[in-house]
């Protein structure tokens, strides 16, 4: 339900506005949040079986091929930032905290989805539709992407611990 009406102008200015804060908001927010909440054998971000431990991703999106193309967000934050668009360092405390950074990352980019119904307090009707569109379109590869790491990174991590009980 509109409850703002602004000109042309000023609306789309404030939709660039509120994508901003949106996405730099809910960054900043997850970047803060104890580890605890980003438990990647979890509900919400473990591998579920209808994924085959993210082949699904590759199957339906060719994933490998377009994944390097996507920005790493976590070295914006200098101090807090995880860089996790390439693994340099295997070792085990390393490969867990890329994992929990990517459960950050993969919730960083579904809460702005989620929040897509905001642009129905100032737009015309249409508009939230297609800023829902937007958000998905902005935010799903970077979802795909962790979801489809994620696992790969759990096996190198249980093979590594297989290893040690040897």
């Amino acid at each position: 339900m509109r409850i703002l009406f602004l000109s042309d102008t000023w609306t789309i200015l404030l939709c660039f506005l509120v994508w901003l804060c949106l996405q730099t908001g809910f960054a900043f927010f997850c970047l803060f949040l104890p580890n605890r909440y980003f438990a990647p054998d979890g509900l919400i971000f473990r591998s579920h079986c209808w994924e085959k431990e993210g082949q699904i991703y590759e199957k339906l999106f060719n994933v490998k091929r377009w994944k390097h193309l996507l920005p790493d967000g976590g070295m914006v934050w200098k101090k807090r930032g995880f860089r996790k668009k390439k693994l340099e360092n295997f070792s085990k405390d390393n490969l867990n905290r890329f994992l929990i950074e990517s459960s950050r990352g993969e919730m960083t980019h579904w809460l702005p989805i989620f929040f897509f119904w905001i642009f129905w307090l100032f737009t015309p009707p249409m508009v939230p539709w297609i800023m829902l569109i937007y958000a998905l379109l902005a935010n799903m590869p970077c979802i795909i992407v962790q979801r489809y790491n994620r696992p790969r990174v759990q096996r190198l991590l249980n093979n590594l611990k297989g290893r040690e009980k040897l």
